[in-house]
Protein backbone atom coordinates (compact mmCIF):
# COMPACT_ATOMS: atom_id res chain seq x y z
CA UNK A 1 0.00 0.00 0.00
CA UNK A 2 1.33 3.43 -0.96
CA UNK A 3 2.17 5.98 1.70
CA UNK A 4 -0.19 8.99 1.69
CA UNK A 5 1.37 12.15 0.30
CA UNK A 6 2.45 14.82 2.76
CA UNK A 7 1.47 18.48 2.65
CA UNK A 8 3.34 21.64 3.59
CA UNK A 9 2.23 24.68 5.57
CA UNK A 10 2.26 27.87 3.50
CA UNK A 11 3.18 29.97 6.55
CA UNK A 12 6.10 28.11 8.18
CA UNK A 13 6.78 25.49 5.42
CA UNK A 14 6.62 22.54 7.85
CA UNK A 15 5.83 19.22 6.16
CA UNK A 16 3.24 17.00 7.84
CA UNK A 17 0.85 14.15 7.06
CA UNK A 18 -2.15 14.66 4.82
CA UNK A 19 -4.52 13.34 7.52
CA UNK A 20 -3.98 16.40 9.75
CA UNK A 21 -6.11 19.49 9.07
CA UNK A 22 -3.77 22.07 10.65
CA UNK A 23 -0.03 22.57 10.93
CA UNK A 24 1.49 21.03 14.08
CA UNK A 25 4.25 23.65 14.02
CA UNK A 26 2.31 26.95 13.81
CA UNK A 27 -1.37 25.92 13.89
CA UNK A 28 -2.21 27.43 10.50
CA UNK A 29 -4.85 25.82 8.28
CA UNK A 30 -3.23 27.17 5.10
CA UNK A 31 -1.54 24.21 3.46
CA UNK A 32 -0.57 22.91 0.06
CA UNK A 33 0.37 19.53 -1.36
CA UNK A 34 2.47 21.28 -4.01
CA UNK A 35 5.93 22.03 -2.68
CA UNK A 36 9.48 21.81 -3.98
CA UNK A 37 12.35 20.20 -2.10
CA UNK A 38 12.65 18.91 1.45
CA UNK A 39 15.07 19.74 4.20
CA UNK A 40 15.45 17.88 7.49
CA UNK A 41 16.69 20.20 10.24
CA UNK A 42 18.25 18.41 13.19
CA UNK A 43 19.69 21.41 15.04
CA UNK A 44 18.24 24.74 13.94
CA UNK A 45 20.55 26.73 16.23
CA UNK A 46 23.74 25.54 14.46
CA UNK A 47 22.39 25.08 10.94
CA UNK A 48 23.40 27.72 8.39
CA UNK A 49 20.71 26.53 5.98
CA UNK A 50 18.00 26.82 8.66
CA UNK A 51 19.26 30.33 9.36
CA UNK A 52 19.06 31.31 5.66
CA UNK A 53 15.55 29.83 5.35
CA UNK A 54 14.54 31.51 8.65
CA UNK A 55 13.53 28.21 10.31
CA UNK A 56 13.09 28.46 14.08
CA UNK A 57 12.56 24.77 14.97
CA UNK A 58 13.75 21.29 14.12
CA UNK A 59 11.83 19.02 11.77
CA UNK A 60 10.98 18.42 8.13
CA UNK A 61 10.42 21.52 5.96
CA UNK A 62 9.70 22.38 2.34
CA UNK A 63 12.23 24.58 0.60
CA UNK A 64 9.56 26.27 -1.54
CA UNK A 65 5.75 26.12 -1.39
CA UNK A 66 3.34 27.01 -4.19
Amino acid sequence: MAKPKDKACRICRAIYELSSDKCPNCGSKESTDSYKGKIHVLNHEKSEIADKLNLKSNGKFAIKTR
